[in-house]
Formats: structure tokens, sequence, C-alpha cells
């Protein structure tokens, strides 16, 4: 694999955990938690397609 495979192998990691943590805030009915998740959903996805962007413009992928 080469390093961007990795990267976006490690932002993949990043997007499944931000999500399970809405499904834990839910469970423990935190409110805050659930729009921190959201929020962290949110910038992990966008981190990763600006990434893969660059990786794709630059002849990585």
């Amino acid at each position: 694999m080469n390093k961007a495979k990795i990267v976006m192998a490690i932002f993949a990691l990043a997007g499944v955990l931000a999500m399970c943590s809405i499904g834990w805030a839910v469970a423990v009915g935190s409110i805050s938690g659930i729009i921190g998740g959201i929020v962290a959903v949110c910038v992990v996805f966008g981190f990763a397609f600006k990434t893969k962007r660059q990786f794709r413009d630059q002849g990585l992928l």
C-alpha cells in the first residue's frame, strides 16, 4: 500500500469512530454528545475529501 491509501484508511477509521460516537451519545442521552459527534463526522469527512482531491491532483490515487 502506498502512503495515500494508508492516509485514506485512517480517515475512514476516524469517520467510523465519529459515527459510532453519535450512537453512543444517543444511548447515553447526551444532546451535546450527539451534536459533537455530528460536527466530528462533518469535519472528518471534509478533511478526507479535501485530502483525496489533493492526492488525486498529485497523481497518488
